[in-house]
C-alpha cells in the first residue's frame, strides 16, 4: 500500500509531545511490512535545512484561503534510510518560534495556519503524483483533510478512491475557532452545522475529521472505550457513540532502537536486565546531573511530562509535602503551565535534597531519567496512551500510574501473594491515593527479590511499534475492502 501521513509535528523535525514520536515511529514499522510511507509536515522555523539535508523539490503550490490564493515551496527530507518526509514552506504561517502558541497563549491565526496545511498536504500529494491508497490523519491540527477530500476534491481523479483514517492523540484538543473563520474553508454555510463542523456555536476541526474521515482510531484501547463517557469526552461522547462501528483503538508503541538500555548513546552505561550494574551507574550519573545526593540507597522517582492538570501535577502538589516525608528522590524534565513551573520550581528550592527539576524539554536527560530512576510515576487525570511506562518497562524503572487510557492498558498492578504485576496503579484520582501507591512501591522497593521479579514481568510484553504496524495494517487492509 502507498500511505501518506499528514501531520503537524515528526519527530526529529518538530515536537510538543508524543505525536510526533507516533508520526515518526508508525511509518518506520509500517515500511517494515513492506508499505511506502510519505509523510507531509509544516516547515517550522526550528527545522535547521542544512542540519536536516533539506532540499527543494522545485514544487510549488497554491492552496485557496478565502478570497485568496497562498503559495508554497515543497521541500523533501528523510527519515532514517527510506521514508521521505515533504516539508510545507511558508514562512507567512511557519517560521515561528513556536508550533501552536507562544507562553502568553495559542497564536491568533491559528485557523487560517491549519486550513492552510490540509489544503496544502492534498495539493502536494496531487503535485508531488503519490497517489496514495491511505492518508493517515492526525488531530484537530488536520482534521480537516478528510473534508476538503470529501468536497473540493470529491471530482478529482487521483483521490477517488483513496481513504482516510483520523487518528485521535488527545481528544482534549478540538481545534475550536469562532465561526467568522468559515470563509477560509470556502464551504458553504450549510457545512457549519451540527452534523458537520458546528460545536456549541464554534467551528471544530476536530470534529469536522471525526464526521468525514472513512475510519478513526484512538492512542489506546482503553481510551477508545473513555471517551464515549461524559468524563472523557469533552461534548463529544455522542458523537464518537453514534461512530462507534468505525471507531478503533490501537495501543501505541515504542521505538525499540531509540529506546533500549544496551545501546542508548545518551547514558553513561550502558546495560541489560542479565547484569543491571550499568543501571547503578546511571542513577548515580542521574542524582549527579540533577544536582542530588549521590545515594545508592534512595529511590529516585523519574517524570518527564507536560506541567498540567492533565498529568496530574495538581494531585502531586497537594501530596507533595507529605511526599517529601519519604526517604525519596524526584528528577523531573519537563514545561507547561506557567503555574506548575512555579509550583515546582519552589518546591525544588524548599526541598533541594528531595526535589530536583529541570523546566525544559531535553531528549538526552529524558533518556538519563529513564535509565537513572528506580520508578518512573505518571499520575494523570487522563493519558490517551503515554509512551513513557512502556519506555520506563524496557529501562528496568517500574512505573507508577494512575489507572486511565493507555497507562492502564499497560500497566497490571504487582500482587506480591501471586507475584504477578509489572508496575503500581491507583484509580481514584487523589492525592491520597497516588502517595498510598508510592507507598506500597517504597515498601516493595527493599525487597530485591520482589522488586527483580517486577522487572522481569516488565520485560515479558512486547510493545514495540511492529506490534502495533500489524494492527494497523489489518485495519488498512479492511478499509480498502469497503
Amino acid at each position: 500500500m502507498k500511505i501518506v501521513f499528514v501531520s503537524s509535528e515528526v519527530a526529529p523535525f518538530s515536537k510538543t509531545g508524543g505525536l510526533a514520536e507516533v508520526a515518526a515511529a508508525l511509518p518506520k514499522a509500517l515500511e517494515r511490512l513492506g508499505h511506502k510511507v510519505y509523510i507531509i509536515t509544516p516547515k517550522y522555523k526550528a527545522i535547521d535545512e542544512k542540519k536536516f539535508d533539506l532540499v527543494s523539490t522545485g514544487r510549488h503550490i497554491e492552496a485557496p484561503i478565502s478570497s485568496k490564493k497562498a503559495p508554497a515551496q515543497i521541500l523533501s527530507g528523510r527519515l532514517g534510510k527510506g521514508i521521505t518526509v515533504y516539508f510545507i514552506k511558508k514562512d507567512e504561517y511557519y517560521n515561528r518560534d513556536y508550533i501552536y502558541s507562544t507562553p502568553e497563549g495559542d497564536y491568533l491565526d491559528n485557523a487560517e495556519r491549519f486550513v492552510f496545511f490540509s489544503k496544502a498536504a492534498l495539493e502536494a500529494i496531487n503535485v508531488l503524483d503519490l497517489n496514495p491508497d491511505i492518508i493517515h490523519c492526525h488531530d484537530w491540527q488536520t482534521g480537516l483533510v478528510p473534508l476538503f477530500l470529501k468536497t473540493h476534491y470529491k471530482d478529482h481523479p487521483d483521490f477517488q478512491k483513496v481513504k482516510t483514517i483520523l487518528t485521535i492523540h488527545n481528544l482534549g484538543y478540538h481545534g475550536l475557532f469562532w465561526a467568522l473563520d468559515m470563509h477560509l474553508l470556502n464551504l458553504g454555510p450549510e457545512y457549519f452545522a451540527p452534523q458537520y463542523l458546528e460545536f456549541f456555536g464554534k467551528i471544530s476541526f476536530l470534529k469536522a475529521g471525526i464526521v468525514f474521515s472513512d475510519v478513526i482510531t484512538t492512542v489506546s484501547k482503553k481510551y477508545r472505550e473513555e471517551i464515549q463517557t461524559a468524563e472523557y469526552g469533552y461534548g463529544f461522547e455522542g458523537l464518537l457513540k453514534e461512530k462507534a462501528e468505525k471507531l478503533f483503538g490501537i495501543t501505541n508503541g515504542i521505538d525499540y532502537d531509540e529506546w533500549n538500555p544496551s545501546k542508548d548513546k545518551f547514558i553513561i552505561e550502558n546495560y541489560t536486565i542479565d547484569n543491571l550494574k550499568g543501571k547503578k551507574s546511571c542513577k548515580k550519573d542521574l542524582q549527579k546531573t540533577f544536582n542530588l545526593p549521590q545515594s545508592p540507597d534512595i529511590p529516585v522517582i523519574g517524570m518527564i511530562s507536560r506541567l498540567s492538570s492533565q498529568k496530574g501535577w495538581d494531585i502531586w502538589e497537594e501530596a507533595a509535602d507529605d511526599l517529601m516525608k519519604m526517604d525519596v528522590q524526584f528528577a523531573i524534565l519537563g514545561t507547561g503551565d506557567e503555574k506548575y513551573h512555579h509550583i515546582v520550581k519552589n518546591l525544588s528550592d524548599k526541598y533541594p535534597d528531595k526535589i530536583s527539576a529541570m523546566i525544559t524539554f531535553d531528549d538526552a536527560l529524558a533518556h538519563k531519567i529513564e535509565a537513572g530512576a528506580d520508578m518512573f510515576l505518571m499520575p494523570s487525570r487522563y493519558e490517551p496512551c503515554g509512551l513513557n511506562q512502556m519506555i520506563s518497562l524496557r529501562y528496568c524503572t517500574i512505573p507508577i500510574v494512575r489507572a486511565t487510557g493507555g497507562l492502564d492498558d499497560v500497566i497490571k498492578d504487582y500482587d506480591s501473594k501471586n507475584r504477578a504485576g509489572n508496575g503500581f496503579k491507583f484509580r481514584e484520582y487523589s492525592s491520597k491515593e497516588l502517595i498510598s501507591s508510592i507507598k506500597k512501591a517504597l515498601k516493595i522497593y527493599k525487597n530485591r527479590v520482589e522488586w527483580d521479579n517486577i522487572i522481569k514481568n516488565g520485560l515479558k510484553d512486547n510493545y514495540s511499534w511492529d506490534k502495533s504496524a500489524i494492527e494497523y495494517d489489518s485495519l488498512y487492509r479492511q478499509l480498502l475492502l469497503k
